[in-house]
């Protein structure tokens, strides 16, 4: 992938004299001996890392974990002390005032955890606005403005005054705004904390059917872990300034870095971060529609199973048969077509375990993992659904 964002050596601390401090901090004081002997708050604390084109990329922390201060140092609201932003090659730490516009208005946008909607304007004048400040024509910015609202699910309420929207819905239209502008990087600093649990949840499911269909870069903050799995491609978790770990959620909860990372994960409810793609495996055995009852056999006690799903020559499902009704089958002189059960569980490779652990329970056979086509990718067994859990 496209490297989109690229952050070197980024360090911000607030204070009267950040850069004589910066060096006391260079030569290994900490935070806190900083804080004590200078009265100097260390936000961001030489933080390094890249952000591909199109990827989810989720900053986590605990409160004063310093996320929100490195977010808002990516559109310079706060200033680095030291170390480099680049975008496209650019370090825009280094930009003037006419460069730092341009690149606001047409490159990053943000949405803040309380909305910043305009109270005088419409829904559909609060999502036009950046293009009016930058002197868009009106009939182009709404139409753009309208276009918007319909991708983040509210077309026909363009009219409304903010207050006579819902939180879920006022924070739409705060993220329409930002999409407006069709930026090539999209921060989201909390943009759910405040909206209740519900409706935080029905916005994660929003944002992900939208990044699907859009793919922006997006660098979303959140102090949510069960909220960082869901939604990052990959996860930084922050503590102290400075970034513990960086990895897609399955590679944090089975290789955390260390004790503070084990710690911080060890209340997740894996059932809504793990998916089917990571408790499935390949089938040992399957049967092809070509073969016949006797290759069945063969297969079922070579793999020491009781069943096998048979595909075709494109591994297109076309269903499952068991021992004892081949055994049957064999003995009556029938056909494999005429035995193939299709009474099985399906899913796909993005069901999280959540909703398998009651497919898992009530089903009589493996869940067969396929894709659109009905191609089969993997199988779940009902101990792979349970073990994924506590691993």
């Amino acid at each position: 992938m496209a490297v989109k964002i690229e952050i070197e050596n980024l360090t911000k601390i607030f204070g009267r004299y950040p850069k004589k401090v910066l060096k006391k901090l260079q030569k290994g004081m900490t935070k806190e001996e900083v804080l004590e002997k200078t009265g100097h708050a260390v936000g961001v604390n030489n933080v390094s890392f890249q952000v591909n084109e199109g990827e989810m990329f989720v900053i986590m922390g605990l409160s004063g974990s310093g996320k929100s201060t490195l977010i808002r140092c990516l559109n310079l609201l706060n200033k680095p002390t030291n170390g480099k932003i680049l975008f496209e090659g650019k370090d825009i730490v280094q930009f003037n005032k006419k460069e730092l516009q341009s690149f606001r208005q047409n490159h990053i946008a943000m949405v803040f955890q309380h909305f910043g909607l305009f109270g005088h304007m419409t829904v559909l004048e609060n999502v036009a606005y950046g293009l009016e400040v930058k002197g868009m024509l009106k009939e182009e910015r709404l139409k753009i403005a309208n276009d918007t609202l319909e991708t983040v699910g509210l077309g026909g309420w363009g009219d409304k005054m903010p207050h006579e929207l819902s939180g879920g819905m006022q924070q739409r239209v705060g993220l329409a705004r930002a999409l407006a502008n069709d930026p090539d990087i999209l921060l989201m600093d909390e943009p759910f904390s405040a909206l209740d649990p519900l409706i935080r949840r029905d916005m994660q499911l929003e944002l992900l059917d939208i990044q699907a269909k859009l793919k922006k870069t997006i660098i979303f903050i959140t102090h949510d872990v069960n909220e960082a799995f869901k939604l990052g491609d990959r996860v930084a978790v922050m503590k102290d300034g400075q970034v513990e770990q960086i990895g897609t959620p399955e590679e944090i909860l089975t290789e955390p870095a260390n004790e503070y990372i084990e710690d911080f994960i060890q209340d997740i409810d894996r059932s809504k971060i793990l998916q089917a793609k990571h408790v499935m495996f390949k089938p040992s055995a399957l049967l092809f529609n070509k073969d016949g009852l006797k290759v069945a056999v063969k297969e079922m006690k070579a793999h020491g199973i009781s069943s096998i799903f048979v595909v075709n020559k494109e591994r297109i499902l076309q269903g499952i048969i068991t021992i004892d009704d081949v055994i049957h089958a064999i003995k009556e002189n029938k056909k494999l077509e005429e035995i193939i059960k299709k009474d099985y569980c399906t899913t796909d490779e993005e069901t999280y375990v959540q909703e398998l652990i009651p497919m898992a329970t009530e089903a009589k056979y493996p869940i067969a993992v396929v894709d659109e086509k009905e191609k089969l990718s993997g199988i779940i067994v009902r101990t792979s659904v349970l073990s994924g859990l506590v691993s």
